[in-house]
């Protein structure tokens, strides 16, 4: 019989790389990674490592084993999932992987919704960009993903996850209405209303998202699709930091509505719709066999709740 805890961990080999790097991961020595990994090769009966100059590779049959161990942790993920679901008590620790407008807006109302209702759920939440999250996520160092798609930019599909949709998030665009630059501002909104023309916004400075992610892809293309090229003065993935910059006359952005439409304070900056009114889809992402673990569907529910309570339509 095959140990299921060495097949994870060739299955870790495989998809980190290195054996240091999954020394770090499970917090083991690889040398003792190592050891495991030699003790499998003899219930096996077959090579699964060879090596590679530094370091080690997997070999065919070790791939094999590798596509079996997935299906074999999926059926277990299931099984825990019945065992839990069959207690009345919802308990344990949720690891959560996010991005910055989510965790803002709707993260502390779910929190405290699955702390009146279960106190005993233990919820753990790390910052992370989709891509990377979603590689957690297969590694197992999640347990819930919160992943984002903008138009034109599907998020790429990951084998063995079960993805929900939570929501339809409006982008924004966002200008200053103090600093030297209001004026123009003013004059642009007062001719167009709501629906500022992208063309007529040359001029202004801009805070994007990093270029070489989907959020700052979409919206230098869209800036582009006005006829110029913006002027990208500050990059950054920090949304507090835009509309600081953005508040204080320093910059324009693009924002996703759901950080403009959750809590009692309203940003000080004009907002307009942008053309064809685009949103990003937001969506939860778990391991295929935890989708119905009583934590899982806690949490995803009280998403869910948050956003029903909390969203308002912003003041264009």
């Amino acid at each position: 019989m095959l140990d299921v805890h060495r097949l994870r961990l060739l299955r870790e080999l495989d998809r980190r790389g290195t054996l240091a790097a999954v020394a770090r991961a499970l917090n083991y020595s690889p040398s003792a990674i190592s050891q495991q990994l030699t003790q499998l090769e003899a219930e096996t009966g077959v090579k699964l490592l060879e090596q590679a100059g530094r370091g080690v590779r997997l070999t065919a049959q070790a791939r094999i084993l590798v596509g079996h161990t997935d299906a074999i942790l999926e059926r277990l993920e299931e099984a825990e999932a019945d065992l839990r679901a069959s207690l009345t008590e919802v308990s344990g620790t949720l690891r959560v992987a996010s991005f910055q407008s989510v965790l803002l807006a709707l993260i502390p109302p779910a929190l405290t919704l699955l702390a009146e209702r279960y106190p005993k759920l233990r919820v753990e939440i790390e910052q992370q960009e989709a891509r990377s999250a979603f590689a957690g996520l297969v590694a197992r160092d999640f347990d819930v993903v919160l992943g984002e798609e903008y138009p034109g930019l599907p998020q790429q599909q990951v084998e063995g996850v079960h993805t929900l949709q939570l929501a339809h998030d409006e982008l924004w665009l966002a200008l200053p209405t103090t600093g030297r630059h209001a004026d123009a501002v003013a004059s642009t909104a007062a001719r167009a209303g709501a629906n500022v023309r992208l063309a007529e916004l040359a001029d202004l400075p801009w805070i994007l998202d990093p270029h070489e992610g989907a959020p700052g892809q979409w919206q230098r293309n869209l800036l582009r699709s006005g006829g110029f090229e913006p002027d990208v003065r500050f990059e950054s993935p920090d949304l507090l930091l835009a509309i600081h910059l953005i508040e204080n006359g320093h910059a324009a952005s693009i924002l996703p509505g759901l950080l403009l439409t959750t809590g009692d304070r309203r940003p000080r900056m004009r907002l307009a719709h942008l053309p064809g009114r685009p949103h990003r889809r937001l969506t939860t992402g778990v391991r295929a066999g935890a989708a119905r673990h009583p934590a899982v569907r806690a949490f995803r529910e009280a998403l869910r709740t948050g956003l029903r309570q909390s969203i308002h339509e912003p003041p264009a």
